[in-house]
Parts: structure tokens; C-alpha cells; sequence
């Protein structure tokens, strides 16, 4: 799932390309209720950290091994250094709640990099042992690394993001007429493509995408919070009436930079408060200077429609390791930094939340370059938003490679 954080728009520090930087915003959309309960409530259980579901019975752990063999050598990734540390040092290690990694876990040993695919039968057997079990086996099988820069820097950012639930259209109506669009046949021979306002306002834009248009939403700013990330789960009206739930995942995009719409009303002086509602308030005062506002963007993705099993809560949407996220458990990083399927240490104390968590890395984005760089997946729904809007704050990683 390659997205963009919101905070990036807002924030000069993010990379200009796209995937996202914090969103210091609430986001509230307009979604199927029923559907909006269930998946929030899923949402809030698993972003509180304490799980509710009984850890299965299982025989007495072994004894903890004791934490003194030799260390072993640095490992020298392309932008960062990963120091080897004892056990003892990763912080909250016994607080948390490890089993609720593991259906994450599970999920990347569906696609296990080399050094993985040896340790994966154990990680799938130990899905039904104890906390405490899990967590001996990963100190038996397991050496933590601080990740840290070439500079020797420990200290990087957390940020968040999620998928909006969103109701739409499958035909054009009256308060549907924002188009999201499937990539058009000529994208892989034009780079980059049109821009946000071609696409708008140039006659061979506009009919290379006729007969593209996926779904229509009802507002262009939340067209424009599913593009920046990346995917989003849709209630579409059909036709004949039906209404049914599905996911628009990524399918590629424009090749055009990425700016936030944000960062460029407060460059203007037009706004002092970068967040969505503050975004949404100036546009409901300045409503001829809409697409102004929006064509200071040029990127756009496009989506591909999938469907979605027949349950309450659906599986989060695919990461860039080609495996559904976990909402609380999954992060996006830079791959040059944490190759995917990598289980992570993490460690975020801040004014919205302090984690200390086991998760993995099966993600990525533009604006996520650098050693100690995550985007912290908090699933979908409006409370997901909450959270993803206002996450911001230091951030220490461990990885956790296998012996």
C-alpha cells in the first residue's frame, strides 16, 4: 500500500515526492454507519494495546535464557547501522502484549525474505502458545539490533496513517461527481503523466481516462485524503440500488511530485491552521478558489478495485510486501533501512500515545526515507483518522534478526 502522510502536506520537513508526513488534523467522513461501528470498534480495541481475547492454554514456558552470549558484529545497512544490544534494553518488553503481532507475523511469512523462511514453521506453531512462550522463543532464536543512522543517530519520527471508509457512487448523480479513476492504458509510456489540473482541464487527459472512472465520491477533499493514502475501503451505491463494501487499493500514480495543499495556504497566509477541518473551513469560505487549492497538488493515484470477504471486519489492505496490514501491529519504513518481514521493536513516548510494541515492517512511502523513520498503520475508519492525524512524535526502532 503505497500512501502518502497527511503531515507531509503540512509539515516543510517531509519529502516533497509524496507518501505523507504526520497529519495534525481530524478527519471525519461520511460512511455507512453500521459498517463505520463495526470497523471502529475493531479499530479501538486494537489501537488500545490490551487484548481482549483469551491467550490459549498452553504447557509452562521453558526457563527465560539468560541474556550473556557474545554480541555479535554491527550490520551495516544502505542508510542506517544496526548495533547489537542485550535483551534487557528494548523497553516495555514484558508489558506488551506480543501474541497480538503474531497474525501480522503469520502475514509476512506468507512472503518470508531468505533469512526468514527457516524460522517461519516455528513462528506459524507458536501462534497458539502462550505470551510468554512467544516471547522466550524470540530471545532464543533472536538478536535485537538498535537501528540508528551513518551519524550515529538513535532518535528519528513516527507518524501514522490509516484508511478512510468512504460512500460513493458507481454512476455519476447529484452529489456524487468526483471521479477516482483506474490507470489509463498509455500511463507506463508517458512519465510522468498528466498533472491534477491536465487531467481536469486538457481534452487528451480527459479522454484517455473516459471509461476509467471506477467510482464517484461526493466531496473532492476526501477524493484527495484517499490519494495521499493510498487505498480506502468504499460503500458503493449500484445501479439497481444495492450498496456493497469494497477496497480501492493503489494501482499507481501520475509520476508527479507530491505538495501539500496545506503547507501551500499557510505559505499563502490564507490559514493558520494546516488541519483538515481548518482546510475544509477556508474552502466552504472560498469556494470558487476550490480547485486552485487542489491543483497545487499535481500528483493523483489511481486505484484498483477489490473485493472484499463476506465478514464484519475486513483484512487490512495490502503493504508494499504484497501482505495485508495489521492495524496497531503493521509499519510503514524505508526499505533500505528495515527490509520487509522484519519484525521491529518500537518505541514512540508522546503526547497522543506511548508505544512500546513488537510490530512489523511491510510497508513504505515516499516521504519515509531515513534509519529511524516509521508510519505507523492504525487501520481504517474515522478513529483510525483521529489517531493518524494527530501522531507526530520521536521514535526509537530495534530489529530483531535472526541469530
Amino acid at each position: 500500500m503505497v500512501h502518502q502522510t497527511i503531515n507531509t502536506k503540512i509539515t516543510p520537513a517531509a519529502n516533497a515526492s509524496s507518501k505523507i508526513s504526520p497529519m495534525r488534523q481530524l478527519l471525519f467522513f461520511r460512511f455507512n454507519p453500521f459498517w463505520a461501528s463495526a470497523v471502529v470498534a475493531a479499530i479501538v480495541g486494537s489501537l488500545a494495546g490490551c487484548s481482549t481475547a483469551p491467550v490459549p492454554h498452553s504447557p509452562a514456558p521453558p526457563p527465560m535464557p539468560q541474556d550473556s552470549s557474545a554480541l555479535p558484529p554491527v550490520i551495516t545497512q544502505a542508510q542506517s547501522r544496526w548495533i547489537p544490544v542485550r535483551w534487557s534494553e528494548l523497553p516495555g518488553l514484558e508489558a506488551d502484549a506480543v501474541h497480538e503481532a503474531w497474525p501480522a507475523w503469520l502475514q509476512s511469512c506468507q512472503r518470508p525474505a531468505k533469512p526468514w523462511a527457516a524460522l517461519c514453521p516455528e513462528v506459524q506453531q507458536l501462534a497458539r502458545e502462550s505470551v510468554q512462550a512467544q516471547r522466550n522463543w524470540m530471545r532464543q532464536k533472536l538478536q535485537p539490533y538498535r537501528v540508528e543512522s551513518h551519524d550515529q543517530r538513535a532518535d528519528g519520527l513516527l507518524t501514522a496513517y490509516y484508511e478512510p471508509v468512504l460512500n460513493a457512487s458507481r454512476l455519476p448523480r447529484a452529489g456524487f461527481n468526483v471521479p477516482l479513476y483506474t490507470a489509463p492504458a498509455d500511463l507506463a509510456r508517458r512519465k510522468p503523466w498528466y498533472t491534477r489540473q491536465e487531467i481536469e482541464t486538457v481534452s487528451a487527459a480527459r479522454a484517455a481516462l473516459r471509461g476509467k472512472e471506477l467510482v464517484y465520491l461526493a466531496d473532492p477533499v476526501d477524493a484527495m485524503v484517499l490519494h495521499i493514502q493510498g487505498s480506502g475501503l468504499v460503500n458503493v451505491t449500484e445501479p439497481d440500488g444495492r450498496q456493497r463494501m469494497v477496497r480501492l487499493a493503489f494501482g499507481g500514480t501520475n509520476d508527479q511530485p507530491y505538495k501539500s495543499i496545506g503547507k501551500w495556504l499557510l505559505d499563502q497566509g490564507l490559514i493558520r491552521d494546516a488541519s483538515w477541518p481548518g482546510i475544509k473551513d477556508w474552502i466552504a469560505r472560498n469556494p470558487s478558489r476550490l480547485n486552485e487549492l487542489l491543483w497545487q497538488n499535481p500528483r493523483v493515484v489511481f486505484f484498483k478495485e477489490e473485493a472484499l470477504p463476506a465478514s464484519i471486519v475486513p483484512p487490512g489492505p495490502k503493504g508494499a510486501q504484497g501482505v495485508p496490514l495489521t492495524a496497531g501491529r503493521s509499519i510503514a519504513v524505508d526499505r533500505s533501512s528495515i527490509p520487509y518481514g522484519t519484525p521491529v521493536w518500537l518505541r514512540s513516548p508522546g503526547p497522543q500515545t506511548t508505544l512500546d510494541r513488537l510490530v512489523l515492517a511491510q510497508d513504505t512511502g515516499t516521504a519515509i526515507v531515513g534509519a529511524v523513520r516509521a508510519d505507523y498503520y492504525a487501520g481504517s475508519g474515522a478513529a483510525a483518522g483521529d489517531l493518524a492525524g494527530r501522531l507526530k512524535q520521536p521514535l526509537q526502532l530495534w530489529v530483531l534478526w535472526p541469530r
